[in-house]
């Protein structure tokens, strides 16, 4: 039994990082946190799901050795999510209410950088994660540029968990900087390395409990 259970262990660790990104998304990704916020909570919710891609994307590509299994990974992230915005639509929420983020051209990007660095770790966690952080935060102001109405959509649809003084607001758009996707993409770019560097570490730590 206990090999059985270390053998599954990188899988169970992929299944779970896919879930906890289908919860994070639900919490940072709703009109409330990323629209009403604005662009305080678009820095936010960049950092967060480029480091939550990351860590996910390299274990998994570096556990098979495949390029093309963050990309693999990224479409699952993908999936769960919108099927878990389908429990919002059946609670009376529009069925757009969750901003499903683009994770698939950011996870291309790491499986990219594998490929054409032969299968460099290295490369992969330096070159590939400053990718990522760079490229997430772009991809998704695209993304949430394209929804209609975010700010009535909140007003119109507020969580019932919101505490008091988190009221939406409307957004004061250039009071503390002018540019959200930079400051996403820099913080990003700076964080997703040393946790993609986590990623890899945890395939090696996994690998040693395996031959324990």
């Amino acid at each position: 039994l206990m090999v059985w259970l270390r053998r599954t262990t990188h899988y169970l660790f992929i299944v779970v990082v896919a879930v906890n990104s289908t919860l994070l998304t639900i919490n940072a990704g709703d009109y409330i946190f990323y629209t009403d916020w604005a662009w305080t909570s678009f820095v936010v919710f960049s950092v967060s799901q480029s480091t939550m891609l990351v860590v996910g994307a390299i274990y998994y590509m570096l556990f098979t050795g495949v390029p093309g299994t963050a990309t693999y990974y990224a479409t699952i992230m993908t999936i769960y999510t919108w099927v878990a915005k389908g429990a919002w639509f059946a609670l009376g929420y529009p069925y757009d209410f969750i901003v499903t983020p683009v994770w698939i051209p950011s996870a291309m990007l790491l499986d990219l950088t594998y490929w054409a660095t032969r299968r460099n770790k290295h490369a992969a966690i330096i070159i590939g994660g400053t990718l990522v952080g760079l490229s997430l935060p772009i991809f998704n102001m695209i993304n949430l540029l394209l929804v209609k109405d975010p700010l009535e959509m909140a007003f119109k649809y507020p969580r019932p968990t919101l505490p008091p003084y988190m009221t939406p607001i409307e957004p004061q758009v250039g009071k503390f900087y002018n540019s959200p996707v930079a400051l996403g993409s820099g913080a990003g770019a700076v964080l997703s390395v040393p946790i993609a560097a986590l990623g890899a570490k945890l395939n090696t730590w996994t690998y040693r409990w395996m031959a324990a």
